[in-house]
């Protein structure tokens, strides 16, 4: 169960309610009335709790639970243990993610993280010239420069710089230690601790008898419902602005380059590299490690396996993996056939000589 110190539960909540939140049929029989308190795995749930099966992995723990709610697909139904009720629902894992945050609501807002909400605390800076929303929280040694504007209910973490020009949104969270340089940002963006956000892009004339370097002169646009997570970077544009779409969650150790140009609702998971002017479009997904080079167009609802290594132009809705890149299938087939050779070629083992 989660931590009391840390997360504030907004329950309980009848089961009728439950069911409408999530938009699913309550079963025959079962009583509407019925209080749950909390949500919790299938291992460690009470008859007063919600839990959820989706991954079979786990169908073991679902035949011994003590859960008395659990949300699960239908398949899995007839191992359920007597008196237990069951939510059916076609995507489970969804489903209990909306019961959680029924629950928790402030764990998907993100709330301020010092114990003043709604208040500029005084260690606080803030330039004369600063617009600052209703409701905005400022912990102390957060700075926001001249010229910059904050939206009501957002919060602003400590140690956070907010630079000169830049604006924030309505009911952002802007963590701990987060730099923000020539960036405008959407409503209901999160900015996870350590975020860097519009420094310069690595742009270089290079040659003899130095490296030039080339003035960044664009943004950073980062559009409504944005997730950054903790340590990603994000450059602003040299000329051209780099932008991510509305929706997109972006996990931690991220390198986004300068004028990359990234759709709506797009998935990066941790330490993917993406070089300078490429371009995402909508619903793309990368997995871990994934490293992109420059001037490269993925195009909607591409995926791409963790590790892979891109350096042409990915085509809408394919599935790519390997170094470098290729559609899936023929990437795991030159693997097997890898396999293959080495077992043939493989020295035999022999007695070691006498």
């Amino acid at each position: 169960m989660a931590d009391t110190r840390f997360f504030a539960n907004a329950g309980p909540f009848k089961l009728a309610e439950i069911a409408a939140w999530i938009g699913v049929p309550l079963p025959d029989g079962a009583d509407p009335e019925l209080l749950l308190e909390d949500v919790a795995p299938l291992d460690s749930a009470g008859a007063r709790h919600v839990s959820f099966l989706d991954n079979p992995k786990y169908a073991y723990q679902f035949e011994t639970t003590r859960a008395g709610v659990v949300i699960t697909h239908a398949r899995f139904a007839a191992k359920a243990r007597a008196g237990q009720i069951l939510l059916i629902a076609k995507d489970p894992y969804r489903a209990y993610a909306r019961t959680a945050q029924l629950f928790y609501p402030e764990s998907v807002q993100a709330t301020d993280r010092f114990g003043e909400p709604g208040t500029i605390h005084p260690l606080a800076a803030i330039h004369p010239s600063a617009k600052i929303g209703v409701n905005v929280t400022v912990e102390p040694g957060a700075s926001v420069g001249a010229n910059a504007e904050v939206g009501r209910d957002s919060v602003i973490g400590t140690g956070t710089s907010i630079g000169k020009g830049c604006t924030v949104g309505r009911n952002c969270f802007i963590g701990p230690n987060v730099t923000l340089s020539h960036a405008h940002i959407g409503d209901r963006v999160i900015l996870h601790p350590g975020v860097r956000i519009g420094q310069d892009g690595f742009g270089f004339a290079m040659g003899l008898p130095s490296h030039e370097k080339v003035p960044q002169l664009g943004r950073v646009i980062i559009q409504d419902d944005v997730e950054i997570g903790a340590n990603t970077t994000v450059d602003r544009g040299a000329g051209p602005d780099t932008v991510i779409g509305e929706g997109t969650k972006i996990d931690n150790l991220v390198q986004i380059g300068h004028n990359v140009q990234i759709g709506r609702h797009c998935i990066i998971v941790a330490q993917t590299g993406i070089s300078g002017s490429t371009h995402l479009e909508d619903f793309v997904v990368l997995g871990a490690q994934v490293g992109i080079t420059g001037h490269l167009t993925i195009h909607s609802g591409a995926q791409l396996a963790a590790r892979s290594a891109v350096i042409h132009d990915v085509p809408a809705g394919q599935k790519y993996g390997g170094v470098p890149a290729r559609p899936v299938r023929e990437w795991q087939r030159e693997v097997i056939a890898v396999m293959q050779l080495w077992r043939r070629g493989a020295p035999k083992n022999k007695p070691d000589p006498d």
